[in-house]
């Protein structure tokens, strides 16, 4: 499930520990947030570069690599349990658009009757236009638009695709899978930016002048990027679409972040 050599394994025994699947987004500060309220963490992000955002702790263990599935994750779940060190709770930060990531920790978490909380993001204010899915960019009039595509490498190509009369770039991490698809889609390298998350706005707003983009099509998150695609295109007097958020899935925990750590500020482990 995980790569062993990338471990930062905790050495006290506790009551209090709790699995964080995360990324770069709300992971970093989130998991501080728990270092301080006492809390032994796991954390779960699926690259190494995802993982240096993370500042070393002797309560924390770092693990890189995917889930694996539903098995793997109640697997996890198995082992805490069978070393005497069983996780309180997990809690799942992962991306809103990371949907399988989701469904696979619900899945094993039920199966094991393991505590699950979903840290929910914000929905953000402001003007954009709302796509249901990617496929209703086929409605969008962007005829001779200059189209900045900062959804990932995954639904490039089909964004492409859907969006013929337009001039594409892409805003993309910096992967060799994610330059492959973008070549792929049919984008020229003089068209392409690859930026790691978190990237200043000075230097996305420099972006979107020199390729003197008219539009952006960027996902709702709820998070930093969002804000920032919103903040941007504002400045700018850019267009803002913006790919629907998936539902989560029905029977789930969520919680916004102030109440996630106020119900674990105030969690009692249960006695032996």
């Amino acid at each position: 499930m995980h790569r062993p050599d990338m471990h930062q394994d905790c050495r006290h025994q506790s009551g209090r520990r709790l699995w964080l699947v995360a990324g770069t987004g709300e992971g970093p500060e989130l998991a501080e947030r728990l270092l301080t309220l006492g809390w032994q963490l796991t954390v779960s992000v699926v690259s190494a570069p995802a993982a240096l955002a993370y500042r070393p702790h002797s309560e924390l263990t770092l693990r890189v690599g995917a889930l694996g599935g539903e098995v793997a994750v109640e697997a996890e779940l198995v082992a805490a349990a069978s070393s005497g060190r069983p996780y309180s709770v997990v809690v799942d930060a992962s991306h809103p658009f990371a949907c399988q990531v989701s469904r696979q920790l619900m899945a094993g978490c039920a199966r094991q009757r393991q505590r699950l909380l979903r840290l929910q993001r914000p929905t953000l204010e402001g003007p954009a236009t709302l796509l249901p899915a990617l496929e209703t960019l086929r409605a969008v009039p962007l005829a001779g638009q200059r189209l900045l595509l900062a959804i990932g490498a995954r639904q490039l190509a089909a964004a492409v695709a859907l969006s013929p009369s337009a001039l594409h770039h892409a805003r993309l991490l910096p992967s060799v899978s994610s330059l492959q698809q973008a070549m792929a889609a049919g984008l020229t390298a003089e068209r392409v930016a690859c930026l790691r998350p978190g990237s200043a706005l000075a230097v996305e707003r420099a972006l979107v002048r020199r390729w003197r983009i008219n539009t952006v099509l960027a996902r709702q998150s709820g998070g930093s990027t969002e804000q920032l695609w919103r903040r941007i295109c504002c400045t700018e007097g850019l267009n803002l679409l913006l790919l629907c958020r998936p539902q989560e899935p029905a029977g789930l925990e969520s919680l916004d972040a102030a109440a996630l750590l106020a119900t674990l500020a105030g969690w009692t482990p249960p006695r032996p």
